[in-house]
């Protein structure tokens, strides 16, 4: 045997062996195109897992979530046990979350017509007879099971992934259609609310950062469903950009416009609209933190609500979120002062007082969650906020455990509609 062969046959011996300890899945991790998640940042968790006890005790509570989902659904839009007006079962529904019947239903009026508002205090009716609670299943398990899946390279995960996915957003039998125009109806009053579009635009970067974990090499994911559900978010990011109620969500100056604003430039990533992207992240700084922030970094509008600590975190959320899609199109949202020296590192600070536990919330809240802000410090630390970083070690851990280490982007911890 010839030196050359030797060397081809010993080297494909150390292939061999290396494949046997290392699983194909796992022996060249991608960095995946995330829009609010940093896909480099993700990759190097992975590549740290086996030699970091913290990192493995925080994927023991993401795999335990993932596992619960593993038996649920998948659900479907056409499940509902009646349309949204206009008879469409594949129209997404929801309900008014604060909007309450005023007279009990009889057989000439089933509703309790009229519906009246009541500011924070959310009509439990709104959980059955709608889509609302079976798309958050569907925004959530998706997240954490392709987390899990990237994190683990256990096929089950994304294989349960893919299936939700298809289930709600691709298959011809029980697809969703790409708009929103019945969501957060109120019965005998409106049949659908510009408003509706912050069921999807508060989770559904969830869904994007999802498909694009799955698209880095996910068993049963396959190039027809990245394609089609391409299809799916182009479509629905033309509605969002060129619907009525699209173009009323994006003015809207509280929480509600913020989240319109970080929908928009996500969907406007994943699709490789990357101007549009951008623009909508520069954008943000006069026409959102400006008027939105004050000086002190509070947050005026969201603490005029009886759920002020709520809202003030919530829109952070947002916020936070829109800081880390710009960091993809080369924006720096954390670095922004406003006329004012409004930022979004002084919009954080003001709550680490009562997310430490150190002072009580001094606003309106019916339901104080201190946890409810650990992900806005944490991704102000991140990005540099000296007090931010210095808080973190007195956070309150929320309701599963801390899981920022592996999915460093905001959620709304203490989640209510509306």
């Amino acid at each position: 045997m010839s030196g050359r062969s030797r060397a081809t046959v010993l080297l494909a011996a150390v292939v061999t062996f290396a494949a046997v300890l290392v699983p194909s899945a796992h022996a060249a991790p991608k960095a995946p195109r995330t829009a609010a998640l940093d896909g480099t940042r993700l990759q190097q968790t992975r590549s740290r897992l086996e030699h970091d006890p913290r990192l493995r005790r925080a994927l023991e509570g993401l795999t335990a979530r993932a596992d619960a989902w593993l038996d649920q659904g998948p659900w479907t839009v056409v499940d509902k046990p009646k349309p949204a007006p206009g008879g469409d079962v594949h129209d997404y529904l929801s309900q008014a979350p604060y909007w309450w019947p005023t007279t009990t239903p009889t057989a000439d009026n089933p509703w309790g017509c009229p519906y009246v508002q009541r500011d924070g205090r959310r009509n439990p009716e709104v959980d059955s007879g709608t889509d609302r609670q079976d798309v958050e299943k569907v925004f959530d398990s998706a997240y954490d099971l392709s987390l899990a899946w990237y994190y683990t390279g256990k096929r089950s995960y994304a294989a349960k992934a893919g299936q939700i996915l298809r289930t709600w957003f691709l298959a011809p039998a029980t697809r969703m259609n790409p708009n929103l125009n019945h969501a957060q109806f109120i019965p005998c009053k409106y049949d659908g609310r510009a408003i509706g579009i912050i069921d999807f635009s508060q989770s559904y970067t969830s869904v994007l950062d999802a498909q694009a974990i799955l698209a880095t090499g996910a068993p049963g994911w396959s190039a027809q469903d990245r394609t089609a559900m391409g299809k799916w978010n182009t479509d629905f990011l033309g509605w969002l950009k060129n619907s009525d109620f699209g173009r009323q969500e994006g003015a809207a100056a509280n929480n509600h416009g913020t989240f319109y604003d970080m929908q928009l430039a996500a969907l406007a990533y994943a699709t490789g609209d990357t101007d549009l992207a951008r623009r909508t992240v520069l954008d943000a700084r006069a026409k959102r933190i400006d008027p939105q922030i004050a000086a002190d970094g509070s947050q005026p509008q969201e603490l005029a609500r009886t759920r002020s600590w709520h809202y003030s975190t919530f829109d952070l959320v947002a916020y936070t979120r829109l800081a880390a899609i710009g960091r993809h199109v080369g924006v720096n949202l954390w670095a922004y002062r406003g006329p004012d020296g409004q930022s979004l590192f002084k919009a954080v600070d003001y709550l680490l007082p009562a997310a430490t536990g150190a002072t009580a919330w001094p606003h309106p809240e019916l339901e104080f969650y201190r946890y409810a802000a650990s992900d806005v410090v944490h991704a102000a630390a991140d990005a540099g906020d000296a007090a931010a970083k210095a808080a973190v070690p007195d956070l309150q851990a929320p309701p599963g455990g801390d899981l920022w280490a592996l999915r460093p982007a905001a959620e709304q911890l203490d989640s209510i509609a509306g």
